[in-house]
């Protein structure tokens, strides 16, 4: 049986039946499913459980592919913590976005079509909260009798403002929305939604203000390639991710993919190795997808050369 869905020959191919895909890009499993398979190493759980005592940001850094947004999953499942809040960094991520997002935009336009003619301006205060979101750090910062888990992933891809930007939340444990404090004598509680898979869900906050009560269990990931300001670094505890070795990466694939086995899986575990102990990257994606692929009911015929582009290292030109 030929491994090619694809022939290339114009063939009309549309009833062949397409392959269940690999287990980490099922999209269909639970949370629980998908942090099952994550593989702790002994110093990520002495640095979550000190971040979970002292209230503190959990810094991870290593390079791409290393699992270091994988952790929180897991401890979000194992702990009762609920859907992890996801807040991915770029260059243009603001403190405010992460916190709430006001479309103030279509609030005019909204208020324009039921009032000819209105400009700017608006009295109409009672219907802000179809305009307003919270973001995913101000939803884990939400008063929860249970801390919520939130993933601030890359921060050093942030504008250099940002970790200084987000020391006063951290060290204060509140933020205020500046939209509906100025209408809290008219307006003192507003319901907005929240963010996270759950579109419905609302939560209401009172003179614009929300306080803490659990302060969320955070780890925030950077890929290392830049430095990060002091007074941030000292506000977070810090763990940097280490290659794995045979042992760990084998336990790896049996998470993912069972007893898998043979001189071709060996093989690409030790040459993981070997590209992780000479100073290049490579992530462990990489290497489930070669066994993955490598070992399934109809391997590539031509797997050598398919071996070089699945391993080919990230730091590589």
């Amino acid at each position: 049986m030929s491994w090619h869905l694809f022939q290339g020959n114009g063939e009309d191919r549309s009833a062949a039946p397409l392959p269940p895909p690999p287990p980490w890009r099922d999209f269909s499993r639970t949370a629980r499913d998908r942090a099952a398979t994550y593989r702790v190493q002994p110093e990520e759980v002495d640095l979550v459980n000190a971040a979970l005592y002292l209230r503190r940001p959990l810094l991870v850094t290593g390079p791409p592919g290393s699992g270091k947004s994988s952790l929180i999953r897991l401890v979000a499942e194992e702990l009762g913590l609920g859907e992890v809040l996801v807040w991915p960094i770029n260059s243009r991520s603001t403190l405010a976005e992460g916190l709430y997002r006001y479309d103030a935009v279509a609030r005019l336009r909204d208020y324009s079509r039921r009032t000819p003619g209105a400009g700017a301006a608006t009295d109409d205060e009672a219907d802000i909260d179809r305009y307003l979101t919270l973001g995913p750090l101000g939803t884990a910062l939400l008063p929860h009798t249970r801390p919520r888990a939130l993933l601030i992933d890359e921060i050093d891809k942030s504008d250099i403002d940002l970790p200084n930007d987000l020391l006063h939340v951290f060290e204060e444990g509140y933020y205020e929305i500046p939209e509906l404090k100025r209408i809290a004598g008219r307006h003192p509680q507003v319901s907005i939604l929240t963010d996270g898979r759950e579109q419905s869900t609302r939560a209401r906050i009172e003179h614009g203000r929300i306080q803490v009560q659990e302060f969320p269990f955070v780890i925030i990931t950077s890929n290392g390639e830049r430095d990060l300001p002091p007074a941030f670094l000292r506000r977070c505890l810090r763990l940097e991710t280490r290659a794995p070795d045979a042992s760990h990466l084998a336990e790896v694939l049996r998470a993912h993919l069972g007893q898998v086995s043979g001189t071709v899986v060996d093989e690409l575990i030790q040459q993981f190795v070997n590209v992780q102990s000479s100073g290049r990257w490579i992530s462990i994606d990489q290497l489930l997808n070669a066994v993955f692929l490598a070992t399934g009911k109809t391997p590539p015929q031509n797997f050598d050369a398919l071996r070089t582009a699945l391993m080919r290292t990230l730091n590589e030109a």
